[in-house]
């Protein structure tokens, strides 16, 4: 049996209600794909909306609405009619806590899969796509039911996952981290940002590539 080969990390740091994550998100799903066997990628939830700044959509609505345009222009993603009518309503609370938990509890019962960055872009969709509740953990049924993940089990483990959420969500700030996306290439004890924010594939492979070769040669 031949040993697995380490290979580098690519960290894609995200929030669910992050709105240039969601364009961002399908950028690192192709990365995953064109770059498997050379690079793992993994997806850490960042915690955006937690404690003080969870709040009602309406207190942040006019800077997300004056971002829209913008970002369905950069990154081609579009923000659907539902999701706009929940922020002109603006009572959803916006609490990044159970999506995050979701995605943490999708990883514990996907481990050899790797399919938890299809997964949150999936939630991100949830929100964006269909203007769905995100803080209902009834929510989830119908999103890890594709993916074959007996709902009941995921339930269980969803109300459980408050400590561990917050643990990833300590690890991340003590990385550095402070916004969203976040992306960083790990090899071995080593870690270089590859983006802060929104990069179009062409650019973010390329700088990739980069960081690859420069990682190899120290």
């Amino acid at each position: 049996m031949e040993p697995e080969i380490d290979l580098p990390d690519l960290l894609y740091i995200y929030d669910p209600l992050c709105s240039w994550c969601y364009g961002m998100t399908p950028v690192v799903q192709r990365i995953q794909a064109e770059f498997e066997g050379r690079v793992n990628v993994s997806i850490l939830n960042g915690g955006m909306m937690v404690g003080e700044q969870v709040g009602p959509i309406r207190t942040n609505w006019p800077t997300i609405k004056a971002n829209l345009a913008t970002i369905e222009k950069v990154t081609g993603v579009r923000f659907s009619r539902a999701f706009r009518q929940l922020g002109e309503e603006g009572s959803y609370v916006q609490d990044s806590d159970l999506p995050c938990r979701a995605l943490a509890v999708f990883r514990q019962l996907d481990v050899t899969q790797k399919r938890a960055l299809n997964f949150a872009h999936v939630i991100q969709r949830a929100l964006f796509e269909d203007g769905k509740d995100l803080n209902n953990p009834s929510t989830y049924d119908a999103l890890v039911t594709p993916f074959g993940i007996e709902t009941k089990t995921f339930q269980q483990l969803l109300a459980t996952a408050q400590k561990a959420v917050r643990q990833e969500f300590a690890a991340v700030a003590q990385i550095g981290v402070k916004g969203f996306p976040t992306s960083i290439l790990r090899m071995g004890s080593q870690g270089y940002l590859l983006a802060r924010g929104f990069q179009r594939y062409e650019v973010f492979a390329s700088g990739l590539e980069i960081a690859l070769l420069q990682a190899s040669e120290e």
